[in-house]
């Protein structure tokens, strides 16, 4: 990270930490495509537009409100973006993770990312939500990573390890309220690609041999800027539509929000049962 991006953070950390007052959010969360319904469950909440947050950048993308979102939920302070930026929208790496370099900024420990993504393996049907145990980002294997520059030694190494990204411990409080709840659960590999285009056959059949279970077009560059900072990250995937390597039809982005809307209700259910005891 840069002086200018610094300088950006601290800025950003003085307007949010004005407008929240006494509130100390713990917790971060990150709403996926058709997932924003979670920060209207928030009480006594304080939203805050992107546009109003220096460093922020707006989302373009359909299902994404733009909106950074304080409240309490189960009895936790939660700090919530209602929506993302994506690397394909145009914008850098260094702009994509900047909420995610504030959440760390204002104390938060731990972070919930969420997302949409196709589901890859065979037993998994839209709708199903999926812990993430693990991921391969082939955009930072090419090169986009969001900790190339100068390293801030005051948050985080500079060869951070991505091994326990995705803690079993959080899994495990996941999977067990899933259960419970008789939700349909998974856990398994996600990938991030860059998009903004759905994948051929012939790039499914590849991911699938590689031992994908889940493909989608954000949430790792977020997840390594939070494991860089020390936060504990719980990764959740609604599997939003069934990518198949013999298929002619053809995805779409209506589709995934629809079947993420009514995905909502599960997750938001999921996400309440677990709080009490991040």
């Amino acid at each position: 990270m840069n002086e200018s991006d610094s300088s950006l953070l601290e800025q950003a950390h003085q307007s949010v930490t004005q407008r929240l007052g006494e509130r100390r959010p713990e917790i971060g969360i990150v709403l996926g495509s058709g997932l924003g319904s979670l920060a209207e469950e928030l009480t006594e909440a304080v939203a805050l537009p992107y546009a109003t947050i220096p460093g922020f950048v707006g989302s373009t993308v359909p299902g994404h409100a733009g909106r950074l979102v304080a409240g309490r939920l189960e009895g936790r302070e939660l700090l919530a973006m209602q929506g993302r930026v994506h690397y394909y929208e145009g914008h850098s790496m260094d702009q994509v993770v900047f909420p995610i370099r504030l959440m760390h900024r204002l104390g938060l420990k731990t972070l919930i990312v969420t997302n949409a993504a196709g589901g890859l393996n065979p037993e998994y049907r839209p709708g199903d939500l999926m812990g993430i145990t693990d991921h391969i980002f082939l955009p930072g294997m090419a090169g986009a990573n969001p900790l190339r520059g100068p390293n801030d030694d005051t948050v985080g190494p500079r060869f951070p390890g991505m091994v326990n990204a995705y803690p079993t411990e959080l899994l495990g409080l996941v999977q067990a309220a899933a259960l419970k709840l008789d939700i349909r659960f998974h856990q398994g590999v996600y990938m991030m690609l860059t998009g903004p285009n759905f994948e051929t056959r012939a790039e499914m059949r590849m991911l699938r041999a590689w031992g994908v279970d889940a493909v989608g077009m954000s949430t790792v560059p977020e997840v390594i800027v939070a494991v860089h900072a020390g936060l504990r990250v719980l990764g959740i995937s609604t599997i939003t539509n069934s990518l198949k390597p013999d298929t002619t039809a053809e995805a779409n982005h209506a589709e995934v929000l629809e079947v993420g809307q009514q995905a909502g209700p599960r997750l938001i259910s999921l996400v309440k049962a677990i709080l009490p005891q991040l």
